[in-house]
């Protein structure tokens, strides 16, 4: 008997008691503004931040908003603007280039190689092109960070990471969003953590974060911050930052601060689902996963696989083959935006040049959720699913 999977791409784990009671107790004494406190309380974003910081090992923390509030704010922060250039990862989601349309910049889009990172040589080819490079670390694949910072160093680009995907991650044992000046980090819903929507920022530049401070809308309560510069630092900021208010407010913290306590136990969770998906995938024709290099610490809460040089009606048929049985894949080889596979090209407020090698990987790039609510054997029956209707396919050309 042919079986189906039941279960729901989009639902994630409830929140932890810990989390409910902590939200609870900000509900009971209404004081969800971070600068609203009383006495000598400390603000739940405040203690969030300081966690955060000493969890990373990043001297400063800022919580903001959204995921795309902290690369925009980030972008601000190195000074880049209207006019300006900034490098960044063709394969990538549109919060990303968003940001760098929102501070009035406009994108070079670097190509993208099969195991789904930035290509390291046409990034060098293109360094000459910006002063600032916005690094995706895509779905949760992290790039040879030693090359990429030799490279950008010795350009004097400064790099910004994109941690959406890579909270709790590593290369080479230095965790992700410590190898620029900023990283970046979002906790929407489908991320490691989940507050709904957020994002935090971390940085060891003092200055650049006494700006970050001041564009979030500190209102001069930057001295309420724990994980900040000293007071000193802002004496001149306060004076030229606009405010751009996008704080994070204290029940969203008091959310979050469990589930970072967590979040180690979460990686193994996911990186176990991870595992299974990929062996019942090892070795399906003309299938191919993304090498994962020994230096790379992932965390998986997504999983991806390339039918590189497929007929992209065969791809459509496998996408609706595996619905069909309850599997629910995103393409990024569509002519179309679909939920959130856009592309390079798909942005048409960013003027973009053809990168014909990496058309022909987006072309092949098949995507799924995975959330903790799957159980091994639910990762079992996806792959075993998948694995026979790829087959079905390729064998039936």
């Amino acid at each position: 008997m042919t079986q189906n999977f039941t279960g729901s791409f989009t639902q994630q784990e409830p929140i932890p008691q810990a989390g409910l009671d902590a939200a609870m107790a900000v509900m009971q004494h209404g004081r969800l503004h971070r600068y609203n406190t009383a006495g000598d309380e400390i603000a739940e974003a405040a203690l969030l931040e300081e966690e955060f910081a000493s969890q990373t090992g990043a001297q400063f923390c800022l919580a903001v908003a959204s995921g795309g509030y902290a690369m925009t704010t980030a972008l601000r922060a190195c000074g880049v603007g209207h006019g300006d250039r900034v490098l960044t990862n063709a394969f990538t989601l549109a919060p990303v280039p968003g940001a760098i349309a929102a501070v009035g910049a406009a994108p070079v889009f670097v190509g993208v190689t099969e195991d789904l990172v930035i290509d390291l040589d046409d990034l060098a080819a293109k360094l000459d092109q910006a002063k600032v490079l916005l690094l995706s670390h895509m779905r949760g694949h992290i790039c040879d960070m030693r090359k990429l910072m030799a490279l950008c160093d010795a350009a004097g680009v400064t790099v910004i990471e994109d941690c959406a995907h890579t909270m709790g991650a590593a290369w080479d044992g230095i965790s992700s969003g410590r190898w620029g000046k900023f990283g970046c980090y979002s906790t929407q819903t489908y991320k490691h953590v989940n507050s709904g929507e957020g994002g935090l920022l971390i940085s060891d530049d003092a200055t650049g974060m006494a700006r970050a401070i001041m564009l979030s809308g500190s209102y001069m309560l930057f001295e309420k911050h724990r994980a900040a510069p000293p007071p000193e630092t802002f004496a001149q900021i306060k004076y030229e930052t606009p405010n751009i208010s996008g704080r994070m407010d204290n029940l969203r913290a008091a959310i979050l601060r469990p589930q970072l306590r967590d979040l180690d136990t979460q990686a193994r969770r996911w990186n176990d689902r991870y595992d299974v998906l990929a062996a019942g995938l090892a070795d399906v024709t003309r299938l191919t996963l993304p090498h994962r290099p020994p230096e790379e610490n992932f965390v998986a809460s997504s999983f991806q696989f390339l039918l590189l040089d497929w007929d992209k009606d065969k791809v459509q048929q496998v996408l609706q083959r595996c619905a069909a049985r309850g599997v629910e894949l995103k393409w990024f080889g569509g002519a179309e935006p679909t939920g959130f596979t856009s592309r390079y090209d798909s942005w048409r407020y960013a003027a973009s040049e053809p990168l014909p090698n990496s058309d022909r990987i987006l072309a092949g790039i098949v995507d799924m959720r995975l959330p903790l609510t799957f159980s091994l054997d639910d990762c079992a029956l996806i792959a075993q699913i998948i694995r026979a209707e790829v087959m079905a396919v390729y064998q039936a050309a």
